[in-house]
């Protein structure tokens, strides 16, 4: 049980504070999200704490009373430096706590509001470019992190929504080959996060072919460490070393985890503006294509998940389902050219820890006028991860001297375990076995 639902005495809905349960009936008449309860109660607690008093023993307060304690209370939130936004949610259900007690009419409180710009935001946002995007998938360090950074720019989903995906939502389609894979978000995902189906709202959504290849990477190297996975198990599981490798698997990545990765992967992209770029600037990244590429305004709303006016929505039913799919395939999140495969070793390149890949490129090239950029960045990179190039005489030399003693030569090659009994039964021995699980084998050519 969390401190709030302990606090005001909750089941589920029901409160055994009288004033609280008159309060979550409202809401539950109303919109009965687990969002706006959480958020709702968190308030009223952090009320009833800051003023000593139980709920129940703050509506015999009198308006006047009840009036003065809130403006004291809110103002102690901006005080402490939270948001406008986060001041003003909170006195707003504050405000309805009151008048779903009998606060109406004459009795109605009266508690000033912080003004608050058209476009406030305490936290700056960055909006990176599909570039850059691209750049940060690469640039994130492993199949998980990219197909998460990919699936939340062509998706547009939220931070809470992606992590509530379960594997049975995407499995069929990513086994049966299809390049642009439907979400679908639906009500159930609040047991994950309460915010993961905004409003109640279900609708779907689809990934691109760049986030699907990153997927069925992702889970080919999940499954071969974890095994199988259940249709019930999340698609991004946590990798938190605070649980077993076992609970792992049932446990969804968290939403700070998700965060800090995403920011993490604009920093080693190069983003000037790196600690701005947060899951939701993906999201807006999402929202730009669908704006800019003409889809009709409809389609936009519903694809990120915006409640449609009128009889809209059921025009959205599963038989439109591969009419929308076609339309979202000509979208085309990333350019048809990509970011230049240069680019892309040398984000690879800062996740291994070699930094100033640019300055040190430039100064082995004035050094050597004749060096491309591209072996300049292989010779750096074998320099700083200490692997000696196979160029070397040294090494050649001893080659052709072992060459010349052995006059029998192999065929080499590498293998996954799958393939490795009829290789074996071919002739095959194994030579070395690699940190990825697979295997070097070699045999005698006769």
């Amino acid at each position: 049980m969390k401190v709030w639902e302990e606090f005001l005495k909750l089941n589920g809905w029901h409160s055994g504070y009288g004033s609280v349960d008159s309060a979550l009936r409202h809401y539950a008449r109303k919109i009965r999200s687990e969002k706006t309860r959480e958020n709702f109660c968190v308030a009223v607690m952090l009320f009833c704490k800051y003023c000593a008093l139980d709920p129940d023993a703050v509506v015999p307060l009198t308006p006047e009373e009840a009036s003065k304690h809130c403006q004291a209370f809110t103002d102690s939130l901006r005080d402490k430096g939270y948001s406008i936004r986060y001041v003003n949610v909170n006195q707003a259900y504050l405000s309805t706590f009151f008048r779903e007690n009998g606060f109406t009419a004459g009795r109605s409180l009266k508690v000033e509001r912080y003004h608050q710009p058209a476009r406030y935001r305490k936290k700056p946002e960055y909006v990176p470019t599909s570039d850059a995007i691209y750049k940060m998938g690469f640039a994130a360090g492993s199949p998980k992190n990219r197909a998460m950074v990919f699936a939340l720019y062509t998706s547009g989903l939220r931070n809470s929504t992606l992590r509530a995906v379960r594997y049975g939502d995407v499995g069929k389609e990513l086994e049966l080959g299809q390049n642009f894979v439907k979400i679908s978000v639906y009500p159930e995902m609040k047991k994950v996060d309460p915010a993961a189906c905004k409003g109640n709202m279900p609708y779907y959504t689809f990934v691109g072919p760049e986030a699907v290849k990153a997927m069925r990477d992702y889970i080919e190297e999940r499954s071969h460490r974890q095994g199988s996975i259940l249709d019930e198990e999340p698609l991004f599981c946590s990798d938190s070393n605070h649980v077993s490798n076992e609970k792992q698997r049932s446990i969804p990545v968290s939403k700070k985890g998700l965060e800090d990765m995403v920011t993490r992967a604009a920093r080693q992209a190069g983003i000037a503006h790196w600690s701005d770029v947060t899951p939701n600037c993906l999201r807006k990244a999402f929202e730009s294509v669908l704006r800019n590429n003409g889809l009709d305004p409809k389609d936009q709303e519903f694809l990120m998940g915006h409640i449609l006016p009128g009889v809209q929505d059921p025009y959205y039913d599963s038989t439109k389902v591969e009419e929308l799919r076609t339309k979202y395939a000509k979208l085309g999140f990333f350019k048809a050219a990509q970011v230049d495969k240069l680019e892309m070793i040398k984000a690879f390149a800062q996740t291994l820890g070699i930094n100033e890949i640019e300055i040190k490129i430039q100064k082995l090239r004035e050094k050597q006028n004749d060096l491309g950029e591209m072996e300049a960045l292989g010779r750096i990179m074998r320099q700083e991860l200490g692997i000696r190039s196979m160029e070397n005489k040294k090494i050649k030399k001893r080659k052709q001297e072992e060459d010349s003693n052995n006059h029998s030569k192999y065929q080499s090659r590498i293998a996954n375990e799958k393939e490795l009994v009829p290789l074996i039964d071919d002739g095959w021995e194994i030579v070395k076995e690699l940190k990825n699980g697979k295997l070097v084998v070699r045999r005698e050519l006769t």
